[in-house]
């Protein structure tokens, strides 16, 4: 399991790469990853300090940290 949650994480960072700052709902539908495969990479990754998460009205957006 640790290896998958691994790799999804390699999948957010390179989407996020790719396409900077986007919602939860568009970084799952651009990385194919299911809703809970994406919890837990983001989680990987914040954890790590590679994520910046910042709410603007009711959406919180995610993107590589600087």
């Amino acid at each position: 399991m640790k290896n998958e949650i691994g790799d999804d994480a390699g999948k957010v960072w390179q989407f996020l790469h790719q396409n900077g700052r986007v919602s939860f709902n568009k970084l799952t539908q651009g990385s194919k990853l299911k809703p809970k495969q994406a919890d837990r990479a983001i989680g990987w990754l914040a954890r790590e300090g590679k994520l910046k998460i910042e709410k603007e009205k009711n959406t919180e957006l995610i993107s590589l940290a600087e």
